[in-house]
């Protein structure tokens, strides 16, 4: 199949290195408003660099967009390609307004193409872990969970989108939707939530407590005004055991004394902004398999989407 993306920021450069390791895939155009970036991003790849989409789109035959572009523009470029009969990733979140995301679905269903939100928490292997616990009891039932999502304010996004409530949503929509997807993804619906929150012009602090009949989840996460390293970390405590997340690294502290590290190498260094996993490399491999099969992206519902947006906006 032939690639095209569009968006050539931060999180493109974590999508290029996952395409470039995938032989049956031949990227032929980029696409960036940023001439600089737009044509660094080609030369990397090996494709052509085009700074407006409408001239990629005339010009270059291509079966999938990679779309990475700011989040208040998500939809509409989704919708494009879907129409014009191409399959879609996107990067989360799909948009900023919950109506977004049926009609991006409904293009797809309308077109016969696949569509997946880039979620890509539901592809990193330490949270499977948890979620498989969680259901199978193998160490009891869940009690309490934390989980925590922290980095600095983002000052280098085109024209400070990032810092834009209007374009980005801030910490709980760009951040937060992280473990909150995760949440809903292994836990389902909370009961009630809490939130707190802490902001001004340069950062934004937000907590949530989500509760379920039988335990309840504290999730944080946060924007900084310093030169904070990016870092994400969870500990759920079941009845038999405590399961630790953190510097990469997942540790099972077992009641009987026991303790045990599932994967042999931590998944995550980080650089500030996005850390590193091999969820990316998996995400875009279930995506592409799912097209080779003709089957939806059921991994990343439609629904789940719209309940997870439909959370934020009450929290925010």
């Amino acid at each position: 199949m032939k690639l095209a993306m569009i968006g050539m920021g931060g999180i493109s450069g974590t999508h290029r290195k996952c395409w470039k390791k995938i032989k049956d895939i031949e990227v032929v155009a980029v696409c960036d408003v940023r001439k600089e970036n737009a044509d660094k991003a080609a030369e990397d790849m090996g494709a052509k660099a085009y700074y407006s989409y409408e001239e990629m789109a005339a010009n270059e035959q291509f079966d999938v967009l990679d779309i990475c572009l700011p989040t208040y523009l998500h939809a509409e470029y989704a919708i494009k390609a879907l129409e014009s009969g191409k399959h879609v990733l996107c990067e989360k979140p799909a948009s900023l307004k919950i109506e977004d995301i049926d009609r991006i679905y409904d293009a797809a269903e309308k077109n016969g193409k696949n569509v997946m939100i880039a979620q890509v928490v539901r592809f990193w292997k330490e949270y499977l872990y948890l979620k498989e616990a969680y259901e199978t009891e193998k160490f009891g039932k869940l009690m309490s969970g934390r989980m925590t999502r922290l980095g600095r304010t983002p000052i280098f996004s085109w024209d400070d989108w990032m810092r834009d409530p209007e374009r980005s949503g801030l910490v709980p929509f760009d951040l937060h939707i992280h473990d909150l997807d995760f949440i809903v993804y292994a836990f389902g619906k909370p009961d009630c939530m809490h939130r707190y929150r802490a902001k001004n012009a340069k950062q934004d602090y937000f907590e949530a407590v989500y509760q379920y009949p039988d335990f309840f989840i504290a999730a944080e996460a946060a924007w900084y005004d310093c030169d904070y390293v990016f870092q994400c970390a969870f500990r759920f405590q079941f009845e038999k055991a405590v399961l630790e997340y953190k510097d990469g690294k997942l540790t099972v502290y077992e009641q009987d004394g026991t303790i045990l590290t599932p994967f042999d190498e931590a998944s995550i260094k980080g650089d500030g902004y996005v850390p590193t996993t091999n969820a990316y490399d998996d995400e875009i491999l279930y995506f592409l398999d799912c097209i080779e099969k003709s089957v939806p992206c059921e991994k990343v519902k439609r629904e789940e989407l719209k309940y997870v947006l439909e959370l934020i906006e009450q929290l925010a």
